[in-house]
């Protein structure tokens, strides 16, 4: 792993390991990526290294009874196989997305014909809605680019991905029941991988970290408090989410005129040099890229901070989350693009207003707190949750037999 992702949960590691003394991390040793290497690849090349802590694990006169695995580590299945350890494994994400990743080997199957002749791109135009079990009809230009363009790199990586979770013990998902109840029927009754038997589903979420304790007040948290209940639009696009200078200055604009209050985080791209490494340099200011004044005219009703969160559809499998939310789930808006991905000012003005001040916005509203209530009574005694999570466990339990 590389230093910023050691420096990323280093943290995390040290609070479990004070709070939590039962949990042990086994570190595996730093290996470095090659120039023409990929993410999956060097993954991939980890496996003598799990093997070789499994090994070391049972050399202390512990028995391994369960594997847990992330979708990115599915290459480890291989070895706990070898190794007869039961494995699981655990998906992050909801059950919508799941489902795409769990048909994708049937997506392709169908489409084969025109994978062969053609690059599927250039021939599923726009309007082309594909069935997906447990989604709304889906347009293709929604799933993620390596879905069905196997000269994708990442296309045969997925598709091993998918393959793989439907040979674990069981899979996991950070999700409950009654938000999902579709995708999670689909999943479970083998609709979306009809060519393999699904192994048990455990919908266990929603799993969301605790907030770090920190002696330090936000200032933008200070605002918040001074405003007044539900008054306040929150902009957040992750850690991937870089704009152009056009899209901040259309986000900026549609903030100004919509006259409501908003906390936007806004995450600058480093300077990229010609070969598009990153230069070094510092990067510019928030008032260098958002039209002049901005900062100034809206400093009573907003605040910008510097800090990556996740939201925007803009990579992955977001926009698929986004058909689910605007479509199955009905708890979002959707938001018009520009053929060429643009947001304008406008869309963006106007959206925020019927959020905000409008009947559908109001209706949007009371899902959400049905939603949050409904997630609430899954993590109480009793709850769909707390039963997944009880079958999870007598599962994992089997292996010390």
């Amino acid at each position: 792993m590389n230093s910023k992702t050691t420096s990323q949960t280093t943290p995390y590691i040290n609070q479990i390991s004070k709070t939590t003394p039962s949990i042990v991390f086994h570190h595996l040793p730093t290996q470095q990526l090659g120039k023409s290497q990929t993410f999956f690849e060097y993954l991939h090349q980890n496996n003598p290294l799990v093997h070789e802590s499994l090994d070391f694990i049972v050399s202390q006169n512990y028995k391994i009874c369960s594997f847990i695995f992330d979708m990115f580590c599915s290459a480890s299945l291989q070895v706990t196989t070898k190794l007869q350890i039961p494995s699981y494994f655990f998906y992050t994400s909801g059950a919508n997305a799941f489902t795409v990743l769990l048909h994708l080997p049937a997506l392709n199957n169908s489409w084969k014909s025109v994978v062969d002749h053609a690059d599927v791109r250039s021939l599923l135009l726009p309007n082309t809605y594909l069935n997906i079990p447990g989604l709304p009809p889906i347009l293709s230009t929604d799933l993620p680019s390596s879905s069905l363009n196997p000269k994708d790199a990442s296309h045969e990586p997925f598709m091993f991905i998918s393959k793989t979770a439907v040979q674990a013990k069981g899979i996991i998902v950070n999700s409950f029941e009654s938000l999902e109840p579709r995708a999670v029927k689909a999943i479970k009754g083998g609709l979306c991988s009809p060519d393999s038997v699904t192994p048990p589903l455990y919908p266990i979420g929603p799993l969301i970290a605790e907030p770090t304790a920190s002696s330090e007040t936000c200032d933008c948290l200070t605002w918040m408090d001074k405003q007044p209940s539900e008054s306040v639009v929150f902009l957040c696009f992750g850690s991937g989410g870089v704009f152009s200078e056009d899209q901040l200055n259309e986000i900026a604009v549609g903030l100004e005129k919509s006259r409501q209050r908003f906390l936007w985080v806004v995450r600058i791209a480093p300077p990229k040099e010609k070969n598009g490494h990153n230069s070094g340099s510092t990067e510019p200011g928030l008032d260098e890229l958002l039209p002049e004044g901005f900062l100034e005219r809206t400093r009573e009703r907003a605040v910008c901070a510097g800090v990556p969160m996740i939201g925007w559809p803009l990579y992955a499998e977001q926009r698929v989350n986004r058909v689910a939310l605007v479509k199955e789930l009905k708890l979002s808006l959707w938001l018009n693009e520009s053929e060429n991905g643009l947001v304008n000012a406008a869309e963006i003005e106007a959206r925020v207003n019927i959020l905000m001040d409008s009947d559908e916005g109001r209706a949007l509203k009371e899902r959400v707190t049905v939603a949050k209530n409904e997630a609430k009574l899954a993590l109480s005694e009793g709850g769909s949750t707390r039963n997944a999570l009880a079958k999870l466990v007598e599962s994992l339990g089997e292996g010390q037999s």
